[in-house]
């Protein structure tokens, strides 16, 4: 979300006729889109300060502006080190806050700004912003507000413009997007309108929460061809009442159960390689009052679901958050220790996943060119370094960035595939 953020305020940075530079010290606006997911982002927004107040004493004219997700808390202490702080969701109103940078533009609502694509082939596409579930180590809804759902008729013309101009890739994007509601048009419904425009393209999307997977949402997925088979369904801990204190409101149970439909569905509706959904979660280690006993119970999840990737945080509290009440009494080595010990077993589960693709024929997407190498994603989103050197197609410029190519899987590895090209 912050990346789709960032496109459109680049659309709003171009309007008022600035353009983009590589170098600080030849700005003459420098714009912060600040994350406060984790801790580490808001520490490199608070060390970026000392460089600013340096730059500014070289030119009294440099404009510094913070935006993004920023807390209450944060926002006080960044006010003294920007020029400005201003709230993402008022980007349509930006025009009037910049009137000295004589911006003319006429307002729009924040999702009616148009965003300036990163590439020409994979785009994301948010349906909805906030979140009303209130994890008790998420900042999410203190800084983005509650949820608020994009008007499915918007969503479906910005997908056809970018089917139109050839996109490949399209991410939906959302703090819940399966929470997503625009009067009778649900997730699932939204998928399978997508899924029914005209055109060779993939969909993903990111996050979706356990507790609203319906079984609409999996017989959907499963049974559209465009929806890729990779899904990250966020665990968090792999016990219960752990869960409980991060007001995770489903249990281990219904989360395996969850998996379990999952799979069974991919494996009726779809064929080859694409029987077998690639999954990766996201999961917290050391929360406060987490005992080696319940942190047994997140390895046991691990080697039972067989993940084929896993996002892996160590807990760190974050100011405001319900959590940050508590006592973080999981000592720093402890935590990194249990980190080691997950990145183990999901290095085996990985591996032992990325078997299947071995001499096997998969689709990529091409999306970097770099040293005699091209590197791309399957529909599964696994990682595909293809060597130019030893290649029997003998292209040595980027013209196969943003295409679908057919590749041949020629060695593997926990964290991604080699491949060459099939004739």
């Amino acid at each position: 979300m912050n990346k789709s953020d960032s496109e459109r305020i680049a659309t709003f940075l171009e309007r008022i006729n600035l353009k983009p530079t590589k170098k600080m010290s030849e700005a003459n606006l420098i714009l912060v889109n600040m994350c406060s997911v984790r801790q580490s982002a808001v520490d490199r927004v608070h060390g970026l300060a000392p460089k600013l107040k340096k730059l500014k004493t070289k030119d009294s004219k440099l404009k510094t502006v913070l935006t993004g997700c920023v807390l209450k808390k944060d926002r006080g202490k960044l006010a003294k080190e920007f020029d400005s702080v201003l709230d993402i969701k008022d980007l349509s109103r930006w025009p009037k806050l910049f009137r000295t940078m004589r911006a003319r533009q006429k307002t729009k609502k924040y999702f009616e700004i148009p965003p300036k694509y990163q590439t020409r082939f994979s785009a994301f596409v948010p349906i909805m912003t906030g979140c009303n579930n209130f994890c008790t180590y998420c900042v999410v809804p203190y800084t983005r507000g509650r949820e608020v759902s994009r008007p499915a008729r918007e969503i479906i013309q910005e997908m056809k413009n970018l089917i139109r101009k050839d996109y490949k890739e399209i991410w939906l994007l959302g703090q819940n997007v399966n929470s997503y509601k625009d009067r009778k048009i649900n997730f699932p419904k939204l998928l399978k309108m997508i899924n029914d425009i005209k055109g060779n393209f993939w969909i993903r999307f990111t996050s979706p929460h356990p507790k609203d997977f319906s079984d609409e949402l999996i017989r959907v997925m499963a049974k559209c061809q465009k929806v890729t088979p990779y899904l990250n369904l966020p665990a968090q801990s792999g016990d219960d009442e752990i869960l409980k204190k991060m007001n995770r409101p489903y249990t281990i149970k219904h989360y395996q159960n969850l998996i379990k439909k999952i799979r069974t569905a991919f494996r009726k509706y779809r064929k080859g390689l694409e029987k077998d959904i690639s999954i990766s979660t996201d999961i917290i280690v050391g929360f406060p009052g987490e005992t080696k006993k319940q942190f047994e119970s997140t390895v046991k999840l691990l080697k039972k679901i067989k993940y084929d990737m896993a996002y892996i945080a160590k807990y760190s509290p974050r100011t405001d958050t319900a959590a940050a009440k508590l006592k973080d009494d999981v000592s720093p080595q402890e935590k990194e220790g249990r980190y080691k010990i997950l990145t183990e077993i999901l290095k085996e589960t990985a591996l032992e996943n990325n078997k299947k693709y071995l001499k096997k024929e998969a689709a990529v997407l091409i999306d970097t060119f770099k040293n005699n190498f091209y590197f791309g994603k399957t529909r599964s989103y696994k990682t595909v370094k293809i060597s130019m050197l030893n290649s029997k197609r003998q292209i040595l410029n980027t013209s196969l960035t943003g295409q679908f190519i057919k590749i041949k899987i020629i060695a593997i590895s926990s964290w991604g595939l080699k491949g060459e090209f099939v004739k």
